[in-house]
């Protein structure tokens, strides 16, 4: 394995962090493979409970490294969405984990799609979202067209995919586009501590969350409401249920499993 993907385990949380500093960690083929199976990792680990995704550097992740996109040797286009994204976005929104991304610096391209796609996404007020795609005569892809309407709304997707304008961290927060914004001096404690958070809460009830927000987004009411039921009852023959009723008449703070 190469260096270009930093991974660690801490207090059930396992960190994920982009390492092509030099490149503005923009993706080649080894590196989103690397990624890949660090999220494949996480996903089958149980001592793992949350994931921390972020970049090392000034950037959090440019997108593609457009000299592997031309090279004639390199991947073709097809290959590159096909098998080095799809796979990375279908992992962050299968994986029975919460996903918080630290925006660190720019998220152009498939980086800006790669962090919209996690379940909580916290900038650094230096950071900013750019769907460059439109510079260069191409579409955005990594769930870019999926998941950027549905947050902020067609007309404002429309315009930010066409325009390709920079988004500031604070104007991405005022549109619903993340979750917060935080100084940049604090965005890993703050990172890390979100994610430790969810680490020890009912992750088995958050996965269930996360499955039924994925549905959400195709589902009508009536299958919504279905779904619901059937995922509340699996929630209440859980342990975890089970430990947070008992936690709560015994006035006592609970120890949730996952389970």
């Amino acid at each position: 394995m190469s260096d270009f993907i930093q991974f660690e385990i801490i207090e059930g949380v396992g960190i994920i962090r982009l390492n092509r500093p030099e490149k503005y960690n923009s993706f080649i083929r080894e590196m989103a493979l690397e990624l890949q199976s660090k999220l494949e990792f996480c996903n089958t680990n149980d001592s793992i409970r949350a994931v921390y995704l972020t970049g090392n550097g000034k950037a959090f992740c440019a997108g593609q490294d457009l000299a592997e996109a031309i090279d004639p040797d390199g991947p073709e286009l097809s290959k590159i969405v096909s098998e080095h994204y799809n796979p990375i976005i279908k992992l962050i929104r299968e994986i029975k984990l919460p996903v918080v991304c630290g925006v660190n610096g720019v998220a152009a391209g498939a980086g800006a799609n790669i962090a919209l796609a996690c379940d909580l996404t916290i900038a650094s007020n230096e950071s900013s979202f750019i769907q460059a795609f439109s510079k260069i005569g191409l579409i955005p892809d990594s769930g870019g067209t999926f998941f950027l309407p549905r947050i902020v709304g067609l007309q404002k997707a429309t315009a930010l995919m066409m325009l390709g304008d920079k988004v500031s961290a604070t104007e991405a927060e005022q549109m619903g586009m993340i979750f917060k914004v935080v100084p940049s001096q604090d965005l890993d404690e703050i990172g890390l501590k979100t994610a430790n958070r969810l680490a020890k809460m009912p992750t088995y009830a958050l996965a269930l969350t996360k499955q039924a927000l994925n549905a959400s987004l195709n589902n009508n009411l009536d299958q919504q409401l279905e779904l619901e039921d059937q995922f509340q009852t699996m929630a209440g023959q859980s342990h975890d249920y089970q430990e947070g009723v008992n936690s709560f008449l015994e006035k006592r703070n609970p120890v949730f499993l996952g389970k």
